[in-house]
């Protein structure tokens, strides 16, 4: 598997360095490229970065980044001891690391951005130098592919689409966790983060909301409301283990 993906990603890289002779081109075909790319000069200094790239944060734009990120001086990169494998193709090898997990929390830190919607990212990454025509280094090349990529927001929609949609029923942890496709732990500590009550906290709240609405209904009398609203709130919470 690790060699197909390898073929693949060299492949790219001699597809680019084909483009190379028409830099105008060249940077189109990044620019639309369906994968994230990062384009360093040679001092490992940021030049270019495609819209694959930037849509991964959302809130990053171009100039944040080039010119002024530099991947030789990245904590997050030094950190993971493979600077001088990365430093090779900056000197014209073709370098493959698969499976990376991005440091997402250094990347929200470094551009300000509060409600990154991403839990986890783990990509496959080749870095490779194009040549000029004396097959010197001009620039090098980080495609990164992702693999797996865990959100949070939409788990914890899920979340709060089933419990509103069996409130009139007991809170079930479980259930609403397998809703999510998360752990209970998992989903608890992401929707505290996302919605800033627990899901049970948020049930309550929904079904005192729910009460809400029937006591304010000219239609009915309090004894009314209370019977349409069939399990109540004094019905026991059961949380499944």
């Amino acid at each position: 598997m690790e060699c197909n993906l390898t073929k693949r990603h060299n492949d790219i890289a001699e597809t680019l360095q084909s483009f190379f002779v028409d830099k105008e081109l060249l940077a189109k075909v990044i620019e639309y490229f369906p994968y994230p790319i990062q384009i360093y000069a040679p001092d490992g200094t940021s030049v270019l970065v495609n819209r694959a790239m930037l849509a991964e944060f959302n809130t990053v734009s171009p100039d944040m980044v080039v010119g002024k990120y530099n991947v030789f001086k990245d904590p997050a990169v030094i950190a993971t001891g493979q600077l001088p494998r990365l430093k090779r193709a900056f000197q014209g090898e073709t370098v493959f690391f698969p499976d990376v997990k991005v440091p997402l929390d250094s990347i929200a830190e470094r551009y300000g951005i509060r409600d990154l919607d991403l839990e986890a990212i783990y990509q496959d990454i080749t870095v490779f130098p194009l040549f000029d025509d004396e097959k010197r280094v001009s620039y090098v090349v980080a495609l990164l592919v992702n693999k797996r990529v865990y959100r949070g927001k939409d788990e914890v929609t899920k979340a709060k689409e089933y419990i509103e949609s069996h409130w009139l029923e007991p809170f079930d942890l479980n259930a609403t966790a397998k809703a999510a496709c998360f752990s209970k732990t998992h989903l608890t500590k992401l929707f505290k983060k996302h919605t800033g009550v627990t899901p049970h906290e948020y049930y309550t709240n929904y079904k005192i909301s729910k009460l809400k609405e029937k006591l304010l209904d000219t239609n009915l009398t309090i004894a009314q409301a209370f019977d349409r609203l069939q399990h109540g709130l004094q019905r026991p919470f059961r949380q499944s283990i």
